[in-house]
This record gives structure tokens, sequence and C-alpha cells, in this order.
């Protein structure tokens, strides 16, 4: 066992690497006192832009406004149908219902836990079914990796569906050479503190190539401004990025490139520490994962005693996710794809997140896999 606690998402050690940095951004951003859209704030949205090369980024109040927003700009309603994954957090799907429309759950691809694309039809039928109008498709970068985008592309072209990709995960991967970012109508992401690009609070951004929706949702996070605050043209909502969380995140991305390659590491020794005992993610061709999660895959009659036993020898675990959405009592009555979800009923009960963040170093690595592969043995 580790002489120190082994930490989940060890936020303190990131502290301890960017500390002066931090401390320095933030304090300017105090002094200049400039606390609600301040300079910093257009300056990460900058940056952010360049980074995942989209046309516009917009900041926001976190991940889960920043779908609301992009649906916001649909003028999604009553009656209409958002195809959604059901394994993944609820926020994807709670924002369709929260405008009155309807999620319809499809399931996920055994292997990587993103969309099936040869489920999707099934989705639209289901949605038909239920008298309701398809209107957009939102899939999820689960655990780092991009959903498979060339046939879900394909799909919402043939059927006229809006793509929403969902990065709270993915941001800084990238999918057959494109960069989360930079595919279909909006990206939307989270910057809350456990993600990839983390902030110390809440935070969030849309990414679009479209001008338009971009002027769009600019009016709709601040009230439906037009001309000025006191000058509302449309119903919006407020959802601004804090100026000092985009202190932060600027000092961030400016290392994001870094610690991809360091969780890419990380995740490298798992999976030559762990392959052979249980099963490890799979990542696509030609794509890169920005490895949010790492999440391996145990009968499900042995993950209850295997995670004991790894709390037992001070390994701290987790499940993303133990019940998919549409078991949930508050998304159960919503349509399903065809009958069930199978793969997203499966994975959630074999599933399970060790230890991964950018800072984990081999010897507690070590620690970590040594202990895996003695509870695996033993279950």
């Amino acid at each position: 066992m580790s002489a120190e606690p082994i930490a989940f998402i060890d936020l303190q050690a990131q502290r301890r690497r960017l500390g002066a940095r931090l401390d320095e951004a933030v304090l300017s951003a105090i002094n200049e006192a400039n606390f609600i859209l301040g300079r910093q704030v257009a300056e990460f949205e900058r940056a952010l832009e360049s980074f995942c090369g989209a046309k516009h980024a917009i900041g926001c109040g976190n991940g889960t406004d920043a779908i609301a927003l992009c649906l916001m700009a649909l003028n999604l309603r009553p009656g209409d149908a958002v195809l959604v994954p059901s394994f993944t957090f609820a926020s994807t799907a709670e924002v369709v219902a929260w405008l009155g429309a309807s999620p319809v759950f499809v399931d996920i691809e055994d292997e990587t836990y993103t969309l099936d694309p040869a489920g999707l039809e099934q989705g639209i039928a289901a949605a038909k079914t239920a008298n309701l109008i398809p209107r957009a498709l939102i899939s999820v970068d689960l655990f780092g990796q991009p959903a498979d985008y060339d046939p879900i592309e394909a799909f919402c072209a043939h059927h006229g569906l809006t793509l929403i990709c969902d990065a709270a995960q993915g941001l800084g991967a990238s999918y057959q050479g494109r960069l989360v970012g930079s595919v279909g109508t909006f990206t939307t992401t989270s910057f809350f503190p456990s993600k990839p690009l983390g902030c110390y609070g809440d935070g969030g951004a849309i990414l679009t190539d479209d001008e338009r929706h971009a002027e769009l949702l600019r009016s709709l996070h601040v009230h439906g401004r037009g001309t000025d605050k006191y000058d509302n043209v449309r119903i919006g909502v407020n959802s601004r990025l804090d100026t000092l969380q985009a202190a932060v995140l600027l000092e961030k991305l400016a290392v994001f490139p870094e610690e991809i390659a360091m969780r890419d590491r990380v995740a490298g020794r798992y999976q030559d520490g762990l392959a052979d005992v249980v099963s490890v993610p799979r990542i696509r061709q030609r794509c890169t994962s920005v490895w949010a999660q790492f999440t391996i895959r145990v009968a499900a009659s042995h993950r209850a005693a295997i995670v004991a036993d790894l709390k037992a020898k001070g390994i701290p675990t987790a499940i993303y996710y133990p019940k998919p959405l549409h078991r949930q009592t508050a998304y159960r009555h919503y349509p399903c794809a065809g009958n069930g979800l199978p793969v997203s009923d499966r994975v959630a009960d074999e599933v399970l997140s060790l230890p991964m963040h950018p800072d984990l170093d081999a010897k507690t690595q070590d620690v970590v896999i040594a202990a895996v592969r003695e509870c695996v043995s033993k279950a």
C-alpha cells in the first residue's frame, strides 16, 4: 500500500506544479476588479478558438448551460425530439427536458462507450412512433474519446438533424485528424474542476463555426441582450463565464498539450499493466483520447467485491455510470430506441474507473496496477 493516500483525481498535485502562475493570473484579475466579462474572458475565448480550430468560442456558466443554450438557439419546443445516449451523465438529457422537448435514448458501442451509429435509425423510429419531431442529436465524447463522427454526421445530414457534440470529457482529443471542437454545428464543453481542462469552480463553453449561431448565443447567454444590457431582444438566461475562472483557464490551456501527453503516458502504463487481466479501453484508429477517465471492465458479479478490496488497499475507484438514464426515475418515461438498450444496461454493471490524472507518477500507478491485478485474481 502507498505511504501517501492515493487521489482519484489529484488537483493538489496540479496546483503544486502550476500554483505560482495561477496565483499571479488570479491576483491580476482581482486587481483589475472587472469581475463580470473582464478581459480574461475574451482572451480565453480567442485562445480556445485557436486551440480547437473553431471560428467562435462563447464562454458560459457551465457545461450543462452550454448544451441548453445550443438547444435554445435551435428554438427547441415541446413536441420536438433529441436523440441522446443513455449511458452518460444526466445533464445531456436534462437540458432537452428543460425546454419541454423529449430526449430519445439510443444505445452505445460496447468497446468505446460512445453512440452506436448502427442504432440511430431506431432512435428516429422511436421518436416518430411517439409523434415527436426529430430535431437534433447530442453525441457524448465519453471518458475522453470522440464519438464515431463520420457516420453520425452522415446520419444527421440525411435526417436534417443538428449535431451537438458534448465534449465535456473530450476537449483536447481528435477524430480522424479533426480536433474536438471543430466537429458538428456546436461543440459544448465543461470546465468543472475534475475535467481534463478544469477551472476552480463552474465554467463551460460552446464552439461553433456558424456566425449566425455565434451571434445568437452571445445574446442568449446574457439575458437575450441586444445592443446593450437594457435592450433585450429575446428571452435569454444568465450564464456567463466568470472572469476569475477565465484567468485560471488561460494558464491551464497554455500547458494543456503537455498535460494531454502526460495523461496519454498514464493510460499507456495502465494498458500495459492490465490488458491481460481486465478489459481496457480501445481507441479507434486515427483517433486520440484525452483520458478524462481510465475505465476498465470486470465481471458484473465480481465488481462490488473488487471495489471493496481496492478500497481496503487504499485505492479509490468510481463507477461512471451505475444506472443508464433510461432506467432512472426522472427519465424512464421517455422513448428508447429498439427493444431496450442492452449495451448500456450491460456496461453499467461492469465498468470501473481507476485513478487518472496527468500527475499520476509511475511508482504510485504501479501500486494501483498491482492492487487491481491481485483483487481481480481473487474475485
